[in-house]
């Protein structure tokens, strides 16, 4: 074995590799690990939850050799059309494919394949640093082949494509948006070539599937920095096609003497500051939209100046939009990043002047949300300003308190009124009729605005005044 060998052999040492190298020594196969199971090896990005194995020959036929010869025989799936196998083993899955070489046509990024060599299908790898693999062969175990110098950008933190980027990102154009999420999770640069070539190729983007893209973005909000990447999909062309909403904002508009701040990159500054408290998905794309309304709502006015009004409304109306364009899903989680939007300025406006009623309705209408408002809220504030910075967090730490202190003497979170509609039937000699509604609306206002407690008898007898009232008859 060579020293080059032993450098590497602790990468493959687990048991899962040495059967591997054993059923590919017993029908004839060469195998190697590839890909970002070794990125991530040297990056020591922790354990992987997949592998990737390339054989010279059957994937398949590799695949079920290896479960022979695991102690718990594990299934083995089959995808026929893709010449892959996939089992899972210790919670790893473990993916075998028959090395190939790819051709494209312009309208797809599906490629016509063929049976190839070990180097085809490095050639058709994304990146150097994913081109990397270790081999499972017995007369080299271990031995890294590296024919890109992926090592090399690994330390240099660098993402470069293994051939011409022109030919690469128009073949694949979900690559670009690969690059780009990689630079954002690695903390890695885009090679000045390559980045280039994003911009001249950004137009391709239009050839891939909603829903792959969605998953690029997602993987890009979930890094600890979304805004390196969306600032790198805007510089290079791709983000006016996702999120066009977004480009809106950019840009600063002055009329006599006086400007608003640039929405778009506030709106970064508050995904990255959110991205610090939570690593909810959902909670963060509320981040990014939050401003989405300030674009079509932008007016100005001599008396005073630059205004947005109502953009939290007409934002959470275009997430419902956005959404369905970008084939994300239509549930709860949608309704979740649109109340979000709708009531993310509501904590603002309290922190000047905190009221019982007022954080009643607020605690009231975000229900089980109210911390991931407030926690939105926090992130909303971007100002320089350390005096107003210490100040707002300040006022939203009483906001927080006052929250509480509502919320355990008055109880409305998801309340409903303690009168019921048939109670209100009963009490008037009723048929079902608006008055019931009329009556129970009142009921909830009356304790939202701090009127009557929250508490039966209360409830009952201002329901008793409020029938009189409409011209009804106690029974």
């Amino acid at each position: 074995m060579t020293s080059r060998n032993m450098k590497y052999i602790e990468a493959i040492s687990s048991e899962i590799f040495s059967v591997i190298s054993k059923a590919s020594q017993q029908i004839e196969i060469e195998s190697y690990v590839i890909g970002g199971f070794v990125r991530d090896y040297f990056l020591k990005r922790g354990t992987a939850k997949d592998i990737d194995v390339v054989a010279i020959g059957s994937g398949i036929d590799l695949a079920e050799k290896v479960a022979s010869l695991l102690p718990n025989k594990p299934k083995v799936q089959i995808f026929k059309t893709y010449g892959t196998a996939m089992l899972r083993y210790n919670d790893v899955e473990i993916e075998f494919v028959g090395a190939r070489k790819e051709s494209y046509s312009e309208e797809s990024r599906n490629p016509e394949v063929s049976e190839g060599t070990l180097q085809d299908d490095q050639n058709r790898r994304d990146f150097t640093i994913n081109a990397l693999a270790l081999s499972l062969n017995e007369e080299n175990f271990g031995e890294l082949l590296d024919p890109f110098n992926g090592m090399e950008d690994l330390e240099n933190k660098t993402i470069r494509t293994p051939l011409n980027p022109d030919i690469t990102y128009s073949d694949d154009p979900l690559r670009m948006m690969r690059a780009i999420r990689f630079a954002t999770q690695l903390h890695f640069e885009i090679e000045t070539e390559s980045l280039s070539s994003i911009s001249k190729n950004a137009d391709r983007l239009k050839i891939i599937t909603r829903e792959r893209i969605v998953d690029e973005l997602n993987k890009i909000m979930s890094s600890a920095k979304p805004s390196v990447g969306f600032l790198l999909l805007e510089e290079t062309g791709l983000l006016p096609q996702i999120l066009p909403e977004l480009v809106a904002l950019k840009g600063v508009e002055e009329v006599e003497g006086q400007k608003h701040k640039d929405n778009f990159y506030h709106t970064l500054e508050v995904v990255d500051n959110i991205a610090e408290n939570t690593n909810d998905v959902w909670l963060r794309w509320a981040a990014l939209l939050h401003d989405i309304g300030k674009a079509p709502t932008k007016k100005f006015s001599k008396t005073v100046g630059w205004t947005f009004h109502a953009h939290e409304f007409v934002g959470s109306k275009m997430v419902y939009k956005l959404f369905k364009r970008l084939k994300m899903p239509l549930n709860n989680k949608m309704k979740f990043v649109q109340k979000m939007v709708l009531l993310s300025s509501r904590p603002i406006v309290l922190a000047t002047e905190v009221t019982d009623a007022a954080i009643r309705r607020l605690v009231f209408d975000a229900g089980d949300d109210i911390n991931s408002l407030m926690t939105l809220c926090e992130a909303d504030i971007t100002t320089k300003n350390p005096k107003k910075f210490k100040r707002y967090h300040h006022n939203f730490e009483l906001v927080r308190t006052k929250i509480k202190e509502v919320e355990e003497r008055d109880q409305v979170r998801n309340f409903q009124p303690p009168i019921t509609g048939e109670e209100i039937m009963e009490a008037f000699n009723l048929k079902p009729c608006r008055e019931i509604g009329q009556i129970k609306e009142a009921i909830k206002e009356a304790i939202l605005d701090g009127k009557i407690p929250n508490e039966y008898e209360a409830s009952y007898q201002f329901m008793i005044e409020k029938g009189l009232s409409l011209g009804l008859k106690q029974s």
